[in-house]
């Protein structure tokens, strides 16, 4: 990944989904800050600059769309949508949201990686 190590906000509200993701995401190299939600999630975006953004759709106080949407708004933020959605229009929710990559569950730190590397291009 070379030195520019990248920052990640991870969105999820499943406790051991986020643990892995992070886990899996700090040995690939990146700085990973995890919010279970869509009001912490803003709260941390206040604090700090994250390169990239990857949530999950349904949280407990809103969904990832309407995270990705503030984002976007406030921070010109990238992000990738990780969720059990998979169907066409669940795509096209994500797409018009701003998210420019959506993973259905489960899913490969592979899949992961490339998809990250793909957003960071954008």
């Amino acid at each position: 990944m070379g030195k520019d190590v990248k920052s990640i906000l991870l969105v999820e509200d499943h406790v051991d989904t986020a643990l892995a993701l992070s886990r899996l995401l700090t040995l690939a190299g990146y700085r990973v800050a995890s919010a279970e939600g869509v009001q912490a999630a803003l709260r941390m975006c206040e604090a700090q600059r994250f390169d990239l953004l990857i949530s999950d759709i349904g949280l407990p106080d809103g969904t990832g769309h309407d995270l990705m949407r503030e984002l976007s708004h406030r921070y010109n933020a990238k992000g990738i949508v990780v969720s059990g959605f998979g169907m066409e229009q669940d795509l096209e929710k994500s797409r018009q949201a701003g998210f420019v990559e959506h993973l259905t569950k489960p899913i490969s730190i592979e899949s992961l990686q490339a998809a990250i590397e793909r957003a960071m291009e954008q």
